[in-house]
């Protein structure tokens, strides 16, 4: 992010180490499950119990030579993070978080502007794609409102496999998002 624009927001990008691990994870966490996460409005608390990511999940992002997991600094805490993977052609953007006592005040929009500036600027892709819950429909909108466009391609949630939560419901999918990068 160059110095101007970090100066305005009074944030710091940086991509994330080993270290990082622990306090990305409870961030995650905040953000989606839990009494925690409803400070927010990003969370899946009423879909999803159980976890949304461990730390193996978070170290395999932070070690592949494909992948990057941005950590967002204010004041030197972690307020948010998102992964950004090169795929070719186009960078999947995955793991977004921002902590629930700050969701609504225009971070996230921050973030994902940043996140996009970064793919183009390292990988030259000319899309950013995404998978969301398709009953998120509020999280649809938000995606919606910044460019992304739904494409109706849905792939199956993974039912019994924990990793990713203990769906509260038997409709759940991910379908792709996706927006040019100009």
């Amino acid at each position: 992010m160059d110095t101007a624009a970090t100066a305005a927001t009074g944030l710091t990008f940086r991509d994330a180490t080993d270290a990082d691990v622990d306090v990305l994870v409870a961030l995650v966490e905040s953000a989606y499950r839990g009494d925690a996460s409803r400070a927010g409005w990003t969370t899946e608390a009423d879909i999803l119990e159980g976890q949304r990511t461990d730390p193996e999940g978070v170290r395999d992002v932070v070690r592949s030579p494909d992948s990057r997991l941005l950590v967002v600094e204010q004041d030197g805490r972690t307020v948010a993070c998102c992964q950004l993977e090169h795929r070719g052609d186009h960078a999947y953007f995955g793991m977004f978080a921002v902590s629930p006592v700050l969701q609504g005040a225009g971070l996230g929009k921050t973030v994902i502007a940043e996140a996009e500036r970064q793919a183009r600027a390292a990988w030259g892709v000319a899309e950013m794609h995404m998978t969301v819950i398709s009953v998120r429909d509020d999280l649809i909108a938000w995606y919606e409102r910044r460019g992304y466009r739904r494409t109706g391609r849905m792939t199956p949630f993974p039912y019994g496999d924990e990793r990713f939560g203990i769906p509260q419901r038997t409709d759940l999918q991910f379908e792709l998002l996706v927006k040019p990068l100009d």
